[in-house]
């Protein structure tokens, strides 16, 4: 489980075809602006959980340039890691602690879907940054629930339709590559864990009718 607090944003370093998909080299880099440079991560353990983008992968090597993770098709067709290139960003969280204080909201590191930037609209005090959800994709948005945009824990400021907004403040727009996304852009989304266990129960209760799953 993760938090969706960012710990550090990375630099895809390669991308080198691996049988059955393919392994990711990421730049180690300096902490976030969340971490205030308290974390050095030279305790890294190969086998452990990292959220990298908001997709919860398996650390397989480490060096001290660069760390590495092994990702079958299935997940570069699923989520937007099919799409970055060697240079891209991407944020990077450890697991979470028992003990740890949970700063944004439970994240499994399972993302239900992508969706595309749709805009992007900055002023002096924050960024919003609408998203729209393409037909068919199991995501679920409440407005003011919680959602993690590339792993980055957010409140769901608008919903209409298919497209939901967040707002990104001057802290977190440092801190992350949101607010450098532009219209058209792949984005990972994960809805509230909790939420969807919720609405998987009750429509298996007859509450709520049976969905194939779509747009909110």
């Amino acid at each position: 489980m993760f938090t969706g607090i960012i710990e550090r944003t990375g630099r895809l370093a390669a991308l080198e075809p691996r049988p059955g998909g393919m392994r990711l080299r990421i730049e180690r880099a300096p902490a976030a602006v969340f971490d205030g440079g308290a974390a050095p991560w030279d305790d890294l353990r190969i086998g452990e959980s990292i959220a990298v983008d908001g997709c919860c992968l398996t650390l397989v090597a480490a060096d001290p340039e660069t760390i590495a993770f092994d990702v079958i098709e299935e997940t570069l067709r699923r989520t937007s890691l099919g799409e970055r290139r060697p240079g891209d960003p991407v944020h990077l969280e450890r697991a979470l602690r028992l003990g740890d204080r949970l700063g944004g909201h439970l994240v499994s590191g399972h993302i239900d879907g992508t969706g595309r930037v749709a805009s992007v609209r900055a002023d002096l005090r924050e960024t919003i940054i609408a998203v729209e959800i393409p037909p068919r994709t199991p995501v679920r948005v409440v407005h003011k629930g919680s959602i993690a945009i590339d792993g980055v824990s957010l409140t769901v400021a608008s919903v209409e339709g298919a497209r939901f907004t967040v707002a990104l403040i001057p802290h977190t727009f440092a801190a992350t590559n949101l607010g450098r996304r532009r219209p058209g852009d792949l984005v990972n989304l994960e809805s509230d864990p909790i939420g969807r266990w919720v609405e998987t129960l009750l429509r298996e209760r007859g509450v709520l009718p049976p969905t194939s799953g779509g747009a909110p």
